[in-house]
């Protein structure tokens, strides 16, 4: 009789796995259809639901139709949305860590981000499990740019203008007034409505960003010096994940990691041709002046510091990520970020 009844037990439980309904996981994303990156992403759902013979499907809302950051985390909240693709700013609420590459005038090159993301990558993905939300690796959007409709070459050029922040992102919004500047929020959606009305009048941007999102039809000029490193996550709550079968999870992982590092290998090259295609569009690339760079530099760094010393990220993450650039730049014979003074 034990025998049988495990037996029927067994068979219990394989009947309701081969009946249980497919999960489907709703993603929103900023990335306008049509895009490279929505046609990869699809990709990506169907080979995940063939490997899982449809037990896992994933569906993408592209274009931003479910509005920004804010109102995705808001949905996935209540179980409308089960993922995202977030810059750190938008998962500052969860994960503050996940700004530690974002802070304005930390990086001088891409080469330098490179290194310092080699060794803090998987700890910042760490950071995301424990906030229960399942990350598949940074895509890299390249530096943004200052973008406007007259010429910056100095902090009096920007002196009385608009200037965007990104609606959520504290680290820009005190860098702005600690350099007395006027800060405009607004979401990612609101930009060019923002650009063609004169609520914002500068904007910062990574190249391939300005093209994408028509931005770069409302300015003129582009000031050639990285500000800001940017960057994106994808995010799917882990509640959500763990109801697939374990070796279904495998499957999403390993698919959406690789798509999400082919977004990142693809990142400079994409910001490379769009630079080109907005000098072919009339949009004349200035440069900073002597000195402007590193009186920016001054005062937003130790903003910077005083923000990590706050609480806004960990201060000992922080402090790890400024040594480990400061090793970097040893070995190149730079200038360390440690012996940078405000002006």
């Amino acid at each position: 009789m034990p025998g049988r009844l495990i037996f029927a037990a067994l068979a219990l439980v394989a009947a309701n796995l081969a009946t249980a309904a497919p999960l489907q996981i709703k993603i929103a994303t900023l990335a306008p259809e049509n895009s490279v990156w929505m046609k990869q992403m699809r990709v990506g759902a169907k080979e995940i639901e063939q490997r899982t013979d449809g037990r896992v499907t994933l569906k993408f809302y592209g274009g931003g139709v479910m509005g920004n950051d804010k109102k995705v985390l808001r949905k996935m909240r209540i179980g409308q949305l089960h993922g995202g693709s977030f810059t750190p700013s938008g998962l500052t609420e969860l994960c503050p860590e996940l700004n530690l590459y974002g802070m304005p005038l930390v990086f001088d090159s891409l080469e330098e981000v490179a290194y310092v993301r080699e060794r803090f990558d998987q700890r910042l993905m760490g950071y995301l499990e424990d906030a229960g939300l399942v990350g598949f690796g940074i895509a890299g959007g390249g530096f943004a740019r200052i973008m406007s409709n007259l010429p910056i070459t100095t902090k009096d050029d920007l002196q009385g203008r608009k200037v965007w922040v990104p609606e959520g992102d504290g680290w820009t919004l005190s860098a702005m007034k600690a350099m007395d500047l006027s800060p405009v929020v607004l979401p990612i959606t609101d930009v060019l409505t923002g650009l063609q009305t004169g609520l914002i009048e500068v904007i910062g941007t990574p190249p391939v960003a300005a093209v994408a999102l028509q931005w770069y039809t409302k300015l003129s000029y582009l000031t050639d010096f990285p500000v800001v490193y940017t960057y994106a996550v994808l995010v799917i709550d882990k509640a959500v994940l763990d109801k697939a079968q374990p070796a279904d999870q495998v499957v999403v992982r390993e698919v959406m990691d690789r798509i999400y590092a082919a977004f990142d290998a693809d990142s400079k090259a994409e910001n490379d041709g769009a630079m080109k295609a907005l000098t072919a569009n009339d949009i004349r690339v200035v440069e900073p002046e002597s000195g402007a760079v590193q009186q920016w530099r001054g005062r937003v760094l130790a903003n910077n510091l005083s923000n990590a010393e706050a609480g806004m990220i960990p201060l000992s993450l922080y402090q790890d990520m400024l040594a480990t650039l400061d090793e970097y730049r040893s070995g190149e014979g730079e200038k360390t970020a440690s012996e940078i003074r405000v002006d």
